[in-house]
């Protein structure tokens, strides 16, 4: 790969990296309700599951959209109705039972390997593999493949962990129940938002 490539494959994953997103988004979210160290399993596995991804695909598993168009519409629809229900269990976080008046919260975050499988329903995942993919290692070559993996799995990491720091200093404003629950509700309903290009 030659310089040029390598420079446009490292922006493109930064920029698709730190841009917002269903993984971003969530993990804001997780950074503000849990803090940092509950939320590195997440992290983890977006970022490692994420990479996992592009080396499967590159690897031919796209062939198996060519083969069965369908399959691609069955997986639409399976992320949309999975993100639905994220985004009801972010809107209800500050609002479980167990959640106090001093901002303590209940609920539990997304594990590694709940982050991982996240990745195969999240379509701004799907679309930054297979544009990337399509762009930087056209001939799915291994080499070229990993190449992409091992950018995006350098990169990735310290951008979703960007959203992370920033839900944890949101923590300070999170103080009680209602600011909690609102924080909540916003990000949820961003969450549904980002859902817009899917369904169309």
């Amino acid at each position: 790969m030659s310089y040029e490539l390598f420079a446009g494959l490292a922006m493109f994953s930064f920029v698709s990296s730190i841009t917002p997103g269903p993984n971003n988004l969530m993990l804001m979210a997780s950074g503000a309700n849990f803090g940092l160290a509950r939320s590195l399993p997440h992290m983890a596995g977006v970022a490692l599951g994420f990479t996992a991804m592009i080396v499967l695909v590159g690897l031919g598993l796209l062939g198996l959209f060519d083969a069965y168009p369908v399959s691609y519409e069955i997986l639409k629809v399976l992320s949309v109705v999975y993100l639905l229900y994220l985004a009801w269990k972010i809107a209800t976080a500050g609002a479980t039972p167990g959640a106090s008046e001093s901002g303590e919260k209940a609920g539990t975050p997304m594990t590694f390997i709940q982050a991982a499988l996240f990745q195969w329903v999240n379509p701004k995942a799907w679309t930054m593999a297979l544009t990337s993919l399509s762009v930087y290692a056209p001939s799915q070559d291994l080499t070229a493949v990993l190449l992409v993996a091992v950018v995006f799995g350098a990169i990735n990491l310290p951008c979703i962990s960007v959203w992370t720091l920033a839900g944890l200093q949101l923590q300070r404003l999170l103080t009680s129940r209602r600011r909690l629950l609102a924080f909540n509700l916003a990000m949820a309903l961003l969450l549904v938002v980002s859902l817009y290009p899917v369904v169309l």
